[in-house]
């Protein structure tokens, strides 16, 4: 009998890891937005600290990332703790759009 409980590394590595790759890349593209341009649109101090935010979440990932990979895939990473980096991207997403739609006109 098989214990259902332990999950199937291959789809935890199927499922996970691109997960913990899009955060990875849409957080370092909203770091370089952050630190390379000033937002005219947002207080400075509210830029600095969603730049703050961003990089402490890029150090976050990067510690799952690590530790999905030394145990072979054998453990995820819980919802509580992966909801918090959608939220920001939700937000960085949002500001990138203002910026953006800005430099276009």
């Amino acid at each position: 009998m098989s214990n259902t409980a332990s999950p199937d590394p291959e789809m935890l590595r199927q499922l996970l890891e691109p997960l913990l790759e899009d955060f990875t890349y849409w957080f370092n593209r909203s770091q370089k937005l952050l630190a390379n341009e000033r937002l005219n649109f947002i207080e400075e101090s509210d830029q600095q600290n969603l730049l703050e935010r961003v990089e402490n979440a890029l150090k976050e990932v990067a510690a799952a990332k690590a530790l999905f990979s030394v145990t072979g895939h054998q453990v995820g990473v819980d919802m509580t703790t992966m909801r918090p980096w959608h939220q920001l991207l939700m937000e960085c997403q949002a500001v990138g759009m203002r910026y953006y739609r800005n430099q276009v006109i």
